[in-house]
C-alpha cells in the first residue's frame, strides 16, 4: 500500500516549479513530497536512479519502492490528489492511455522550448521577451 510519494522536478525550470506548486496546493489523498532532481537530497535517497533521467522529466518515486517516470508519475500525482483519483483512473485506461503520454509528452515540448528560450535570453542579457535587464533577468 502506498502511503507517501516523492516527485523529484527540475528545481531550475518555470513550468516544473509551477507544476510543483499547484500540486503542493491541493488536497492530498496521499502526501506528496517534493525533492529537486540531481539535489544532495535526490542523491541521497536515490542513489540507483540516473540524475540525467530524473532531471529530463518527472520521476515519482512511491514509499513501496515503484519508480514511475513520463504518463505514469503525471498519473500517480493525480491519483494522489483528492478530487483527482478518478480521472487519474480514466486516463491510465488502455484507450486514454494515449491521451495521457501525450500530454506528458505536450509539456516535456514546452519545458524544453522554454529552457532554450530562457538559456538565449540570459546569453543575450535580455529577459526572454527581447527588453533589456542588464544582465539581472530572473527568469
Amino acid at each position: 500500500m502506498i502511503t507517501r510519494l516523492t516527485v523529484l522536478y527540475d528545481a531550475s525550470c518555470g513550468l516544473c516549479r509551477t507544476a510543483r506548486s499547484w500540486l503542493a496546493g491541493r488536497s492530498q489523498l496521499v502526501p506528496l513530497e517534493f525533492v529537486a532532481a540531481g539535489s544532495d537530497e535526490a542523491r541521497r535517497r536515490y542513489p540507483a536512479l540516473e540524475v540525467e533521467q530524473t532531471l529530463a522529466d518527472i520521476t515519482v518515486v512511491a514509499d513501496d519502492g515503484g519508480v514511475y517516470t513520463s504518463d505514469a508519475a503525471w498519473l500517480m500525482c493525480l491519483w494522489a490528489l483528492d478530487g483527482y483519483r478518478g480521472l487519474a483512473a480514466r486516463l491510465a485506461q488502455p484507450h486514454l492511455r494515449p491521451l495521457a503520454r501525450q500530454v506528458a509528452a505536450s509539456a516535456g515540448s514546452l519545458r524544453t522550448a522554454l529552457r532554450r528560450r530562457e538559456a538565449a535570453a540570459e546569453e543575450a542579457g535580455t529577459d526572454g521577451y527581447g527588453r533589456d535587464c542588464g544582465g539581472t533577468c530572473d527568469i
